[in-house]
């Protein structure tokens, strides 16, 4: 049985992700948009989202290490805070610089938000409901990304898209809740006296399983970004659909990547954390002639709701794999900054795509649709040189830091 304290920390970190997703996808529908206020075009004003995705690591190890050494409640109440409030400035960006500029200060709140969340999680909730919360966490960020769907779909036409950003101000009043409901990590608290290696140290020790791990995921990135950040602009460009009909669309396959998460996070638990992971992924390449080339919005609708279940499948279990690898020391800081390196590296998804299709011959279907195949293929390869801690306790140190690097298989230890 679950605490109501416990209860409570689900729920806030939660809302976090979901709250912070938000507020970045409400960028991918108001492109085209903002690209006519500011006398631009889509391909330059998609930089933002490279700022955005650029400066998550920052974030990440920032908030990551704060959390570490103060506590993981208060940081992630000041992280809530600042992505709030920079969401908000969005709104009131006077030129293409300064939106850009705000837009890299959302990184860095965006960046530490996962991390320091996923920690409180992670270490709050009973082993044995792990991998089903870890699906429900990672269901935050498609659930943000359903919120910023229908609020483009509904209030769109009455606040344009300034006004889509002042919205964003609202998880401010998360806080309150956090501050009243929400206890501290008890396994920070249990080790917050014990003398720890430095951050610094700990990583040049496991400098081959971070290395590893930064590329894993990178190729979860472009999984997500590929699948998602260019997709509105897809419907609205090359198929002709109306914001309504593409706000349509993605209220389902968010649903799906919904599913997806809490699915494959739940099923982890009993099958293990590397066989879900291959199995979601794999579900991406027979559904790709659906999701990219289909001829009618429902086929297209089909393709991108089963799309998003392999996706965000992949995605639902990751929460709890890093957590369960990473020292106590270290946990709010290494799962979320080897996430947003791999951010980092996946950062020119968007360009990446866009460049594909106005150079070539090929349309942006084609463009995202090879980047989505790349990966499927790559992550279901790369995760079977990780090893498990599934319902293993996570409350002390659990690692030797030796150069064995005990984090991977002992495949991966030949490997790396």
């Amino acid at each position: 049985m679950w605490t109501r304290q416990q209860k409570n920390v689900a729920v806030a970190s939660y809302l976090g992700w979901t709250l912070d997703a938000f507020d970045f996808f409400v960028m991918v529908f108001v492109l085209k948009d903002i690209a006519a206020t500011f006398h631009s075009d889509i391909k330059s004003v998609a930089f933002a989202l490279t700022c955005t995705l650029a400066m998550r690591p920052f974030g990440a190890l920032v908030f990551g290490r704060l959390a570490d050494r103060f506590g993981r409640r208060p940081i992630l109440m000041l992280n809530v805070v600042c992505f709030s409030l920079f969401g908000l400035l969005t709104a009131f960006s006077p030129n293409l610089t300064s939106f850009f500029i705000i837009r890299a200060l959302f990184g860095i709140a965006m960046g530490g938000e996962w991390g320091v969340g996923s920690a409180l999680t992670m270490e709050s909730v009973p082993a044995r409901s792990r991998g089903f919360m870890s699906g429900v966490l990672q269901s935050g960020y498609p659930t943000g990304y359903l919120l910023a769907a229908l609020a483009y779909g509904l209030a769109y036409e009455l606040l344009g898209w300034r006004g889509m950003f002042a919205v964003t101000a609202i998880p401010a009043i998360l806080v309150f809740f956090i501050r009243r409901n929400v206890p501290e990590s008890p396994t920070w608290e249990m080790n917050a006296t014990v003398k720890r290696e430095s951050l610094w140290g700990w990583l040049l020790q496991n400098w081959k399983v971070t290395l590893y791990f930064v590329i894993l995921m990178t190729a979860f990135n472009f999984f997500a970004h590929g699948t998602q950040d260019l997709y509105p602009t897809f419907l609205q460009t090359e198929k002709h659909f109306s914001h309504k009909t593409v706000s349509a669309i993605a209220i389902v396959y968010n649903v799906g990547a919904i599913i997806g998460g809490l699915l494959f996070g739940t099923i982890s638990e009993r099958y293990g954390r590397r066989k879900a992971i291959v199995v979601a992924s794999l579900i991406a390449l027979p559904v790709i002639p659906l999701w990219a080339f289909g001829s009618t919005a429902v086929v297209l609708a089909l393709g991108a709701f089963l799309m998003q279940i392999s996706v965000q499948g992949a995605w639902g279990v990751m929460p709890a794999h890093l957590n369960e690898i990473s020292p106590a020391h270290v946990r709010a800081t290494f799962p979320g900054l080897v996430y947003q390196l791999g951010n980092l590296l996946a950062a020119s998804n968007a360009t990446l795509q866009l460049s594909l299709a106005q150079r070539s011959d090929w349309s942006l279907a084609m463009a995202m649709a090879c980047v989505v195949g790349v990966v499927a293929v790559v992550i279901p390869v790369m995760i079977t040189f990780t090893r498990e801690r599934r319902g293993e306790s996570i409350a002390t140190e659990p690692l030797d830091t030796g150069t064995t690097d005990p984090q991977l298989s002992p495949n991966a230890r030949r490997l790396v």
